[in-house]
């Protein structure tokens, strides 16, 4: 039976990435958006006909409420994602939500305690756990391929958008948009964050945004220091301050050998391997070059249908949204802060795993027009 999809933000998330997954979704049966809502009419409207749905909705609660939708997509700006996944979980849908999953803790916090009782799965955003990049350096570092990681370091940024105002206002900024991947992806591959410092701060204090200046209020621009415990440090750098860049997403530095992802950690190009014992590099191609960041959708799709626990679970969304909170506070005042939550373990079931390459090798017949 195909799932279906209410889809609440259609705005350039919306539009271009998570349109693309419904679409490849859509084409094999597994889902049907059956219900959408933006404020902004235009936009509303023209979703509603592309899916062949009532565009008069009122507000997001008719998404929500309605007895046609199983899974809500929360695509709005960031402040409205708490607020929008509580209601969703409390009317027993399942939820994927944009990262952050919420703006301040006590939200996250009653987030994580309802999908634990909740009918419901919640799926947060981001979803580099997925990718097959990302699980082969997981494999690796859990096979000790470069020893013990003492030191990391990510980044990702770009210039910033010039569309949404909300992306530059209080409970926006760099952190909660670019820096939760590479926060995510060191917590995923080194262990949960024990303590965090930071210097963060406002790098371009105007910007033209929607074709109007406006003064920018949250950090564009911050480098994060995290203690994973035992002297094993780990640094993301990330901004909207960055125009180009060519240097690896993700560095791991181990006692025996040194691993490199490629690319970004939301768009990896493959990743490469220093082992001391071999005194050579090794370098390992992207195997899914269409692998797409939305393949949070397609991973809520499968767990829907098989009954499986999501890979992405909500406690990783929680740490990582302590971690840039405790960043953007002692970006103000120099102060570290303890992490007190964990980081589970990720668990790739053999059964999503199958999923997962099922889909992939659909995509690949597709794509050479098989």
């Amino acid at each position: 039976m195909s799932v279906r999809l209410g889809v609440i933000g259609l705005g350039s998330v919306f539009a271009g990435p998570y349109a693309s997954m419904i679409e490849r979704l859509r084409a094999r049966g597994r889902l049907t958006v059956t219900s959408v809502y933006d404020p902004h009419d235009r936009k509303r409207r023209a979703a509603a006909a592309r899916y062949g749905v009532d565009p008069e909705l009122h507000g997001p609660h008719d998404v929500i409420d309605s007895d046609d939708v199983d899974a809500v997509l929360i695509l709005t700006s960031m402040n409205e994602h708490g607020p929008l996944a509580r209601a969703a979980l409390l009317a027993g849908k399942h939820v994927l939500v944009e990262k952050p999953m919420a703006t301040t803790l006590d939200e996250a916090r009653e987030l994580v305690e309802l999908a634990r009782r909740s009918p419901g799965h919640l799926v947060c955003a981001p979803h580099i756990l997925l990718s097959p990049t990302f699980q082969a350096m997981f494999r690796a570092v859990r096979e000790g391929a470069v020893g013990r990681v003492v030191t990391a370091r990510a980044r990702y940024g770009w210039a910033g958008p010039w569309w949404g105002e909300w992306f530059y206002r209080p409970g926006g900024g760099a952190l909660f948009d670019l820096g939760v991947y590479n926060v995510t992806s060191l917590c995923a591959l080194i262990g949960p964050a024990r303590r965090v410092t930071a210097m963060t701060g406002v790098a371009i204090p105007e910007r033209h945004v929607d074709g109007r200046r406006i003064a920018v209020e949250a950090e564009d621009n911050a480098h994060v220091l995290i203690d994973f415990g035992d002297a094993r440090l780990g640094v993301v750098t990330t901004g909207f301050t960055m125009q180009r860049y060519r240097s690896p997403a993700i560095e791991l530095y181990g006692t025996e050998g040194t691993m490199q992802m490629l690319g970004d950690d939301w768009a990896p190009e493959g990743w490469e391997l220093w082992r001391n014992e071999e005194g050579c590099w090794r370098v390992f191609p992207e195997t899914d070059p269409h692998w797409q960041w939305t393949d949070g959708l397609r991973h809520l799709v499968d767990c829907i249908e098989t009954g499986e626990p999501p890979i992405v679970r909500p406690e990783h969304a929680y740490h990582a949204l302590e971690i840039m909170l405790a960043a953007k506070a002692a970006g103000a005042d120099g102060v570290a802060r303890t992490i007190e939550s964990d980081f589970p373990e990720p668990v790739y079931t053999e059964t999503a795993l199958a999923a997962a390459e099922e889909h992939r090798s659909h995509d690949r017949r597709s794509h050479s027009g098989l």
